[in-house]
């Protein structure tokens, strides 16, 4: 009975030896990983960032401005200088005659002439009509004259020459009819081209003609009879109205027929 008593309280003093030392080391491990923790919070803070480079930029004196700084490399470029020899007066060429030859234009013929060499191709003429004393109306030239039938002034570009419905009318020198048609006011007209500058137009001609446009006419052939078809001098006796042109300008037509 003693001798447990004594085992028992050896083993209850030995328990407590046990447990004391079992804390003491993990009071002394506890403290071992608190120190390694800081130790290693000092070392990551010591570590150099290794994602980024580190950038010396060396010091440079000079005075501080908001240039931005050059992105890429400056180039100076150099030119040379060409100087040339200064002419006050122009170099004198001369170039014989005898090498100059120059081809005029030929002269064209003067007007003058030309219309004297019309008037010339125009002096045989035929008479429009067999007989031209009787003038009902001559040329104006240009002036206003009070027109019978409408009442009204304007201007007589050509000449009325008396005649008896169905007499014959004549072309008063060769040429081409280049026109034949029934105007409103001056009924059947027909044109005839000299081919010289000049044209005869004969209107209140019969419907009935003896030629047609395009016809090639002599002077004195028949191109049809008078019709009094002119409605714009229908109040005058009966009669054909000549218009003469020259060079497009009316004329008078007895100041050739006359003659």
């Amino acid at each position: 009975m003693k001798k447990n008593e004594l085992t028992d309280k050896h083993y209850a003093k030995g328990s407590k030896g046990f447990y004391a030392a079992l804390g003491i080391s993990a009071v002394m491990i506890g403290a071992a990983c608190l120190f390694a923790h800081k130790q290693g919070d000092k070392i990551a803070d010591m570590k150099p960032v290794t994602n980024k480079p580190a950038v010396h930029e060396a010091a440079v004196d000079r005075q501080v401005t908001n240039i931005p700084k050059a992105t890429t490399p400056a180039y100076r470029v150099t030119t040379s200088v060409v100087t040339m020899p200064i002419f006050t007066d122009a170099p004198t060429v001369t170039i014989p005659a005898a090498e100059i030859s120059v081809d005029a234009p030929p002269a064209e013929p003067v007007q003058a002439e030309a219309d004297e060499t019309a008037a010339q191709s125009m002096t045989d003429l035929k008479l429009p009509v067999a007989d031209i004393s009787n003038i009902i109306n001559p040329f104006s030239g240009g002036e206003l004259v009070k027109n019978e039938t409408t009442g009204s002034w304007q201007t007589h570009n050509g000449v009325d020459i008396a005649a008896e419905v169905g007499a014959e009318v004549y072309a008063v020198a060769g040429g081409e009819v280049t026109a034949v048609k029934n105007d409103a006011l001056w009924g059947v007209t027909l044109l005839l081209d000299h081919k010289n500058g000049y044209t005869t137009k004969y209107c209140g001609l019969n419907a009935d003609l003896a030629v047609q446009e395009g016809d090639k006419l002599n002077g004195g052939d028949v191109i049809g009879t008078v019709g009094g078809s002119a409605d714009i001098e229908s109040s005058l006796a009966p009669h054909i109205h000549i218009e003469m042109t020259h060079n497009g300008a009316f004329i008078d037509p007895l100041s050739l027929l006359g003659s």
